[in-house]
């Protein structure tokens, strides 16, 4: 019992600091971390071209039922985003928490929870979902994300 007790502990803990890109973990994981911080940043300026450069290519969505391939970051930027979403009532999202769950040197899986917000900063929906972050040509980008938005 009290090893389980300090199982769980040691697990808190690790997703309590995962968040702060503490120098205890690997620079793997400051990395993604990075990554996801632009990612949410340049979403929620509902600028296309610098979301776009948080991926790689090809990137895979999975969401809404639906496995999506964007081949390149021209396909992904040809298509009205902010619009749909604006019309949900969304105006802004944030990550609720970030938790490695696979790491090496060139990957890192993030289970993460992220929340849409309206105008008036009321939460809007509350989503579960895995990004996956890859190093390629010593660059950090997003290479696939599942969750279960619309």
């Amino acid at each position: 019992m009290r090893l389980l007790l300090l199982l769980i502990t040691s697990l808190i803990t690790f997703n309590v600091n995962a968040d702060s890109a503490n120098p205890a973990h690997p620079p793997s994981v400051a990395a993604a971390l990075e990554v996801l911080d632009n990612f949410m940043a340049t979403f929620n300026d509902e600028d296309i071209v610098g979301w776009s450069d948080t991926l790689h290519y090809p990137h895979v969505r999975f969401a809404s039922e639906t496995v999506t391939v964007y081949p390149s970051a021209a396909e992904f930027t040809d298509r009205p985003v902010f619009e749909g979403l604006r019309s949900t009532g969304w105006r802004r999202s944030a990550w609720r928490s970030r938790t490695p769950t696979l790491v090496s040197d060139s990957k890192v899986h993030l289970e993460t929870v992220f929340e849409r917000y309206n105008a008036k900063g009321e939460a809007i929906g509350r989503y579960h979902s895995l990004y996956i972050v890859t190093k390629i040509d010593g660059r950090w980008g997003i290479q696939a994300r599942s969750s279960l938005a619309p």
